[in-house]
């Protein structure tokens, strides 16, 4: 099973709803519903107070051995090493300064001290595993803990080491606009060499996705080259910059930047108020009912809110239907419709299926909502999926955000 139905499960044997969890830990309802999907994971200290009120140990919840060794994971105490390897085959150095010569012996040292830390900590578990289970608890969050110190500790090695290694003395990147018509996205970069060579001359260059982009900038007087450079708006873009003399071409690497085409989408999620309301018997899902009714709720980073229904604020279209294998089965039609908190009626806005639908044995469905931008971009978001297979119901997880493979 996954993190996601280990919690669905014993909320149940509780006979809590998502709600009512979510108020057991002083969370949302849409947070209960993003560990149950598996779309999120809860942080430490609610992980923590979740194994506390299903009486179950944090290693359960995680999926994992509860009985971990007690030695020194080898492989921890090679991370250090692992990570200055990497570099061993990395252009040149440029003249060392000072600071290099003392670099070295300091990357060292706290090679040391990480795993001085492991050995400690390691004795505190051996120490104390013998105790309650609230103490294991506790040794998991220690533990997590200097995990956390290994890969601040490790991202700081690795700053180090791309510092000697660049032939840059400064630099900067930053996004100017986002032009969602063209579906581009410009940044200024400004770049100063360690080593100034006269002739020099220089180009900004970016990769998104499969695409190449390369533009030539000027020299300023400081001897740094600053200017735009325009490229497809895409998931995975990569900014470097390439200084060209008489007798040589040298690339170093800026920065890359990820999920600026995802972010240019509201951030929507489908969620079922109430269980799918499926007759094992003939694997029928109804059109009728209030467990028929599905939420899509929109999250607003600015704010940090979640709204819900069709959302009007957002200049775009939305629609939602039931898919089998990413091809389209039907359309829901939108509609409000009265629902009782706390026995008192409320309007909301959801979704439902206008017929019946008959599932077909063993295969994979899913609620998903396509959204279609003002500019006639669409994206899809893939809710929670369920099969029916001889007289059992079976939920899965959701396909990855997107649009590659759906067909409607």
């Amino acid at each position: 099973m996954t993190f996601g139905q280990r919690v669905a499960q014993k909320r149940k044997e509780l006979g809590l709803s998502q709600e009512g969890l979510g108020e057991r830990l002083g969370v949302s309802r849409q947070a209960i519903y993003k560990w149950e999907s598996d779309a999120a994971l809860p942080e430490i200290d609610k992980l923590i107070t979740l194994s506390k009120l299903f009486s179950v140990p944090v290693g359960w919840l995680l999926g994992v051995e509860e009985n971990e060794p007690e030695t020194v994971n080898q492989d921890q105490e090679k991370l250090i090493e692992a990570v200055l390897s990497r570099y061993q085959a990395a252009q040149p150095k440029p003249q060392k300064s000072a600071w290099d010569k003392w670099s070295v012996p300091i990357l060292f040292a706290m090679c040391g001290i990480i795993l001085v830390l492991l050995v400690r900590v390691n004795n505190k578990v051996n120490n104390v595993e013998q105790g309650s289970g609230y103490l294991f608890d506790s040794i998991a969050t220690v533990r997590h803990s200097v995990d956390a110190q290994i890969r601040s500790i490790t991202s700081q090695v690795e700053e180090i080491l791309n510092s000697q290694n660049s032939i840059l003395s400064e630099f900067s990147t930053h996004i100017d606009s986002i032009d969602p018509t063209d579906n581009t996205v410009t940044f200024a970069l400004r770049v100063v060499p360690k080593t100034y060579t006269r002739g020099m001359t220089a180009l900004f260059a970016a990769r998104s996705g499969e695409d190449a982009t390369e533009q030539p900038v000027e020299l300023g007087e400081d001897h740094s080259f600053s200017g735009q450079i325009t490229c497809p708006l895409s998931d995975q873009i990569s900014l470097r910059v390439i200084f060209v003399t008489d007798d040589w071409r040298q690339t170093q690497w800026l920065e890359d930047y990820d999920d600026l085409y995802t972010n240019s989408f509201p951030h929507l999620n489908l969620h079922q108020r109430y269980q799918l309301d499926l007759d094992p018997k003939n694997g029928v899902l109804p059109a009728s009912g209030q467990n028929a009714a599905l939420e899509v709720w929109n999250y607003d980073e600015t704010t940090g809110s979640h709204t819900l229904g069709w959302a009007p604020s957002l200049p775009a279209k939305l629609q939602v239907g039931l898919f089998r294998e990413k091809k389209l089965v039907l359309w829901y039609e939108g509609r409000t419709h009265t629902i009782y908190i706390d026995g008192i009626p409320t309007e909301e806005f959801a979704w439902f299926r206008p017929s019946d639908v008959v599932l077909d044995s063993g295969t994979d469905y899913h609620e998903a909502a396509v959204y279609t931008d003002e500019y006639g971009r669409q994206r899809v978001y893939c809710g929670t999926g369920i099969s029916y297979h001889e007289e059992s119901i079976y939920t899965s997880t959701p396909y990855a955000d997107g649009l590659e493979g759906w067909e409607f």
